[in-house]
């Protein structure tokens, strides 16, 4: 997967091959910020100004513009999962969040 990045939000790009352009859309909020360009270099242009639009409007309105993520993540798994989680993390000598994290890590950068 092709992204951008600004200002702690992470933008998905693709390319549009029917109208000949890159197409963008901001990831991790519920707000649909897109932009497009032609080239990569209008392509950053148009994002950098999306977002800016909506952190804008965010400001105008007296709302907190929403953030990709807060950092806490609440998983349901089945109680074998959670036993194994716990036991690869205290065998590795970390804590299951310090474990979890790495591993989560490694699985999204693959």
């Amino acid at each position: 997967m092709n992204t951008m990045t600004h200002k702690g939000y992470t933008a998905r790009i693709e390319f549009d091959e029917r109208d000949n352009i890159f197409v963008g859309r901001v990831l991790g909020i519920r707000t649909i910020i897109s932009f497009h360009g032609e080239t990569v270099s209008e392509l950053r242009a148009a994002f950098i100004i999306a977002l800016e639009d909506y952190l804008e409007d965010c400001a105008t309105q007296g709302v907190a513009p929403e953030k990709p993520v807060s950092g806490n993540l609440m998983l349901r798994v089945p109680p074998e999962v959670h036993n194994a989680a716990i036991v690869a993390a205290q065998a590795s000598g970390k804590s299951l969040n310090q474990w979890a994290a790495e591993v989560l890590k490694e699985a999204a950068e693959a």
